[in-house]
């Protein structure tokens, strides 16, 4: 027994040094097998000592459903932020503090040093406070609530790769940060998910407030660290001694942290940030000013909410007020009817927003939305722009918004399913189909050239096609007689449908539509389960054994697999010559296989999505920003502000045809 749990000790530590390498250097010293091969030993000693550490790498799965959250009091109280929204309010808190500082050296033989100032990001997330016990373990997260009490999402935070479990430090510590949503989490989980999340911010919050854990570990979130709030070792003496501990104890923490000294210095990073600010792939909302030395600091204090030795600069938030003009209801290839609110024209961060996103009804009323009222609306994450509520002036005014009672499209009657209405008429409702045809036909499902919304219009419309099966039967005669097709069009796109046929099992799956499956989930469902008819005929319980398969998800599946109409789609088209295959992938040695690769700027032979599959395909690991981390920027032509920083840090920049030749 001791020499399995000395055993388990030595695994936990490698395991938690190759995933700190991974997830916050961005510099794996391992392969994936390897650290399987590790991580399976590990499962199995735990499994027949019946011992976990709380500190485990296998604690991370995230597969607990909490009954609810319970409240947790901080050691030391965390602080809100005064703000700055101009370098007039900066300077005014710099002078006070200059006066307070000359007051006290003239009657003081300690004299404080000449002020210091470091300026970090002001990351637009959730503030989470992680605790360390004597050991170095961490016991307690919690959100910020009200700063002396918040929530215990200690589950939750474990999912998080980047927060260590365990740390070399043995006092009590309380060390905050932020945890955020990456553009590239953001956009992945909204491939795979019936309901998108509409931002970043949400997202994180959402995620970390959830009590299904497993939803939270589905959502990838990231952290970043950057204060210590309660600790029962040695004070540290500058913010950063701080940050150095913080570092050196592998939390993740942001690259940028500037020294200046007075305002001019300030202004200049603020205008820095500012312009970098889109091209990071999280959000931030402005900029934090913090004094340098921890005696300045305690001579400042605090007013009754702020530290006076701390200002956020906050950058123009992008939102603005408009009126509601009429709301239109949309039917989406799910059947579900969502409403969007069509707005008095306002100029938004350089565009004209004309529509906002209304989630439900559930949705309108929550947030007083009326006809006629005038309404705050933020763009963020370049989507559709979202009603944040209403103007309070406004909330009595205008007409109540009122679910349909019949599709807006077929007449059929909806249905209310939770929050959403839904249109049941899946055979002949237009939006549905169409939308349907076109999901099928798409890229990344059975890529087949030439298809356009416009065309499955017309093969709805003028061919009657009511199934996807129906495009297998399709024939020279008929496309030609659609608009704008002749002999050449007409060929080519039965070509493509015929090449279709021969299609990759994840492609396939992801092409039939299933709620709540994306290419991703479709790619890992295929990896465990090899058929199609293993898919099928999956329980809920092999399904929650792959990779990021959730309840709902795998719920999603065997409803979907259990429709009678769906079975006999796949029927027919397996008849009609349908053949997906699948092939396990086999990486061969190659110049990109383990290395960090970001893509900036058109390339001639490959789309975003197929340059992203390809280094996948080559063991690569792509990431969406570009750090000393990284090992190549892929440019093709017009590249951004990534082939900038990418010559500012000396990163190897490669063009296409440098690609090709070190793959031959």
């Amino acid at each position: 027994m001791s020499a399995e749990l000395d055993r388990m000790e030595e695994l936990i530590k490698e395991l938690n040094k190759y995933s700190y390498e991974y997830y916050v250097l961005s510099n794996p010293t391992v392969s994936d097998k390897e650290y399987d091969k590790k991580y399976d030993e590990l499962v199995a000693l735990e499994r027949s000592t019946g011992v976990i550490r709380p500190y485990s790498p296998t604690v991370r799965i995230g597969d607990k459903v909490l009954p609810e959250f319970q409240k947790y009091t901080h050691r030391a109280k965390l602080w809100s932020m005064g703000k700055a929204q101009s370098v007039e309010e900066l300077r005014e808190w710099h002078e006070r503090n200059v006066r307070l500082i000359e007051n006290y050296n003239s009657t003081h033989e300690d004299k404080l040093p000449e002020l210091t100032y470091v300026v970090t990001k002001k990351f637009d997330g959730l503030t989470i406070n992680c605790t360390y016990d004597e050991e170095g373990i961490m016991v307690k997260a919690a959100t910020r609530g009200t700063g002396e009490i918040g929530e215990d999402v200690t589950e939750q935070a474990r999912t998080i790769r980047q927060i260590p479990l365990k740390i070399n430090y043995h006092n009590v510590v309380e060390v905050h940060g932020e945890t955020i949503m990456t553009k590239e989490a953001f956009e992945n989980y909204n491939k795979d998910v019936q309901v998108p999340l509409k931002n970043l911010r949400n997202g994180a919050a959402g995620a970390l407030r959830n009590l299904n854990v497993r939803e939270t570990a589905r959502r990838n979130l990231s952290a970043f660290f950057y204060d210590v709030g309660y600790n029962e070792g040695d004070p540290f003496q500058s913010y950063q001694e701080m940050m150095e501990f913080i570092r050196k104890n592998n939390f993740p923490v942001d690259d940028y942290m500037k020294v200046c000294k007075n305002v001019e210095e300030i202004e200049k990073e603020i205008e820095y940030i500012g312009s970098i600010r889109d091209s990071l792939n999280y959000d931030i909302d402005g900029v934090v000013i913090v004094i340098d030395d921890m005696r300045t600091r305690n001579l400042l204090g605090y007013t009754v909410k702020f530290p006076k030795w701390a200002i956020a600069f906050k950058f123009e938030a992008l939102e603005v007020t408009t009126k509601i003009l009429e709301v239109e209801w949309n039917v989406g290839r799910s059947g579900r009817v969502s409403p969007t609110a069509l707005l008095e024209p306002v100029e938004l961060g350089g565009v004209t927003v004309k529509r906002a996103t209304l989630n439900n009804m559930d949705d309108i009323k929550r947030k007083g939305v009326r006809l006629g009222a005038r309404v705050l609306i933020r763009r963020s994450n370049d989507v559709i722009p979202e009603i944040m509520g209403t103007v309070e002036e406004s909330k009595d005014s205008g007409e109540e918004i009122l679910p349909p009672e019949f599709c807006p499209y077929c007449s059929s009657k909806l249905i209310l399913d939770g929050a959403h209405y839904f249109c049941e008429n899946t055979l002949s409702c237009k939006p549905q189909m169409v939308k349907s045809i076109v999901h099928f036909a798409s890229r990344e499902a059975m890529n087949i050239e030439g298809f356009s919304e416009k065309t499955a219009e017309q093969l709805f419309e003028k061919l009657n096609i009511k199934a996807i099966y129906d495009l297998y039967t399709l024939n020279k005669e008929q496309l030609i007689g659609l608009d704008k097709f002749k002999d050449k069009k007409a060929q080519n796109l039965l070509d493509a449908i015929e090449k279709s046929k021969n299609c990759d099992l994840a492609s396939f799956i992801f092409a039939l539509g299933i709620p709540n499956v994306g290419k991703k989930t479709s790619r890992d469902i295929v990896k465990n389960f090899k058929t199609l008819e293993n898919i099928m005929k999956a329980s809920e319980e092999e399904l929650l054994l792959v990779e990021d398969v959730g309840e709902i998800v795998a719920l999603s599946i065997i409803k979907f697999f259990a429709q009678d109409k769906i079975i006999k789609s796949i029927e027919e088209l397996l008849k009609l010559g349908v053949k997906p295959y699948y092939e396990e992938s086999q990486i061969v040695e190659n110049a990109f296989a383990g290395k960090t690769v970001v893509v900036t700027g058109s390339l001639k032979n490959y789309s975003r999505t197929e340059i992203k599959e390809k280094l996948q395909s080559l063991g690569a690991k792509v990431a969406g920003s570009v750090s000393k981390k990284t090992d190549y920027v892929l440019a093709g032509e017009d590249p951004g502000s990534k082939y900038d920083k990418a010559v500012d840090l000396g990163v190897n920049i490669i063009n296409e045809q440098q690609f090709e030749d070190m793959l031959n």
